[in-house]
């Protein structure tokens, strides 16, 4: 029998990510190749897809053939879809004739398997083996909802990149799939492809990069908010002594904010250029090999640090956490790491420099356990313990902010308030809360 293996990826940074996978072995043999190219954009039309960005061509010929999810499914939306169950095997009939399949074993490989478009996928080919890929911090963190048993227990692997050295995922682990890293030079090498420039030649510093994210669309800033956190970048990295900086936008992000950018820069003695290429963050390292790269919670900022060895800052990580609902929300992890590992850009003098203040191997795999814990604990019920133990261990006091008091109370968890146990106490303590929020509005 014939075996096809499909690859579903939305994003360059993906399909850069599985290049790197294939061309380090990480896949068995086929006889057939296929890369399913998905647009989650809210506008699908007027964005590109990643096979239309610069750059793809050269990953094209890794596959036999190159399948739009988008048209497969058309005029539906690739987020928002998800079948009826009685329709999976009249769909998965109609995918293998649409794509040529014929009978063949199909092996998945998807991205977020916990909600659509990959899930969807991994719902239709109900017999296909799958590995998950992982293409950022989001994999360190427990999976964000319970996946059904049908497609969880057909998880054989889970690749990711080395982001953090020593770190295991949490991602998909309750149902035993393997952890297993993608090759940093395998990936390292795959963006060489990608660069159009051969990067500058070692006499000359480069500039600090800023990195935008466009969190208001995310809803975890205001516009307002987050331009200011741009602005906030702009002045540490001049007060770092940088006076040649370049901004990389989000691609959807107002074309405003850059120029304010520009004007604080200016005003401050210094040169802000906006790259406006539609290229990964990798690439640009490589191309302008910046002095410093500047983020919020961007994955990019522990591509920097991890595998290309700039100096990095973070701006606001604790703002965003402070105000990041619900607890479980599934940026908490990345944002946990990013501020716990990366310098903070205005918590040191000039002098002083961006000292590394990280937590050792085993003090961040046991803070990574206790929030995972307290972001899912029905789906990682084997984290309690782990949990308990950091947050009332040495480490307690300097990783509290990374928890909330009403969450440690709910869960029973050392930090939390104490919880009276005669029922009819908690009772009229219920009632007391209610009546506070009752007078509040």
């Amino acid at each position: 029998m014939r075996t096809t293996q499909i690859f579903y990826a939305s994003t360059l940074y993906g399909a850069t990510t599985l290049a790197a996978a294939l061309d380090s072995g990480c896949f068995g043999p086929a006889d057939r190749r296929l890369l399913l190219v998905g647009n989650n954009a809210a506008v699908p039309e007027t964005t590109p897809a990643l096979d239309e960005m610069p750059g793809f061509e050269r990953l094209r010929g890794r596959f036999d053939g190159v399948l739009s999810w988008n048209e497969a499914i058309s005029p539906l939306h690739p987020s928002g879809w998800t079948p009826r169950a009685d329709d999976l095997p009249m769909l998965e009939r109609h995918l293998r004739l649409l794509w040529g399949l014929g009978d063949d074993r199909v092996e998945l490989a998807v991205e977020s398997v916990q909600v659509a478009p990959a899930l969807t996928i991994a719902r239709l080919f109900s017999e296909a083996p799958l590995d998950v890929y992982a293409d950022g911090l989001m994999s360190y963190g427990p999976t964000r909802n319970k996946i059904d048993p049908l497609v969880g227990e057909r998880v054989r692997r889970l690749l990711h990149l080395d982001l953090v050295p020593g770190l295991a995922p949490l991602l998909l682990a309750e149902f035993g799939a393997t952890a297993e890293v993608v090759p940093t030079e395998a990936f390292t090498k795959v963006v060489a492809e990608l660069a159009d420039l051969p990067g500058p030649g070692s006499e000359e510093e480069g500039p600090a990069l800023l990195l935008g994210q466009y969190l208001a669309a995310l809803s975890l800033l205001t516009p307002a908010e987050e331009e200011e956190l741009h602005v906030r970048m702009v002045r540490g990295a001049i007060a770092r002594g940088h006076r040649r900086l370049v901004f990389k936008p989000h691609p959807t992000a107002p074309d405003a904010w850059t120029r304010r950018l520009a004007a604080e820069a200016s005003a401050l003695g210094a040169e802000l250029a906006v790259l406006d290429r539609p290229v990964l963050a990798e690439v640009v390292y490589r191309e302008l090999r910046p002095a410093l790269v500047v983020g919020c919670f961007s994955t990019a900022l522990m591509t920097a640090q991890a595998f290309y060895w700039i100096p990095v800052a973070r701006v606001g990580t604790r703002t965003v956490l402070d105000r990041l609902t619900p607890y479980q929300n599934s940026n908490r992890v990345p944002l946990t790491l990013v501020d716990a590992l990366v310098p903070d850009l205005e918590g040191h003098t000039p002098d002083e420099g961006l000292d590394d203040e990280r937590l050792d191997d085993e003090g961040l795999a046991g803070l990574v356990a206790a929030v995972g814990f307290a972001m899912q604990p029905k789906v990682r019920v084997d984290l309690r313990g782990a949990a308990a133990r950091h947050l009332s261990g040495p480490l307690a006091e300097r990783t509290r902010h990374y928890f909330t008091r009403r969450r440690l109370t709910v869960l029973g968890l050392p930090g939390g308030l104490p919880v009276p146990r005669h029922p009819q106490v908690r009772r009229l303590a219920r009632r007391a809360l209610r009546l506070k929020r009752a007078l509040a509005k």
